[in-house]
């Protein structure tokens, strides 16, 4: 079985490790800035995946959420901290899967730090509403696919590969190790 990559010019995979690791999943998380949010354990026949906003993402890759004390998501991680993210900046690039774990908390000054006013929708209260949580999502891996040159750049190389008949894909994707 021949690989998709076998009639391309350049090797699209490029695994990156620390610092850069980082950079790219802040890069391609800034272009999303929401995810899927999946969880291993699950109660009451629950879906396990949700779509969440991300407040922040830090220096050292650390994914920032803030969360309802009660909803189902925290309840499961209690019982399992492991997470899955799927984010999708656009339809044809910046893709991202991050596997690490979880941790909730009820910090008051990370919660200031990252309230939004539209969150309030949720938490009706404001900032100092009691239910919100905080969930800090701790990455230790994840595969990315992504292009070199911007979407732009990509579309053309596709336009001339289907006039040439020559593989001009400009796609770049690897293992992220944190």
């Amino acid at each position: 079985m021949s690989s998709i990559h076998e009639n391309q010019e350049e090797n699209p995979i490029h695994d990156l490790t620390g610092t850069e690791a980082v950079k790219k999943l802040r890069s391609l998380i800034d272009k999303s800035g929401s995810c899927f949010f999946v969880t291993q354990a699950n109660l009451n026949g629950s879906h396990k995946s949700r779509p969440m906003a991300v407040q922040k993402t830090d220096d050292a890759g650390n994914v920032w959420f803030l969360s309802a004390k009660d909803s189902v998501k925290n309840m499961e991680l209690e019982q399992n901290k492991n997470v899955t993210l799927y984010f999708q900046g656009s339809s044809y690039s910046d893709f991202l899967e991050l596997n690490g774990h979880a941790e909730v908390s009820y910090d008051k000054e990370r919660i200031k730090e990252l309230w939004d006013p539209t969150i309030k929708t949720w938490f009706t209260e404001g900032v100092d509403d009691p239910r919100i949580s905080v969930i800090k999502f701790i990455p230790k891996s994840g595969y990315y696919w992504d292009n070199k040159h911007g979407n732009a750049i990509a579309g053309f190389k596709i336009l001339l590969s289907m006039i040439s008949g020559k593989t001009m894909d400009d796609s770049v994707e690897g293992d992220l190790t944190l």
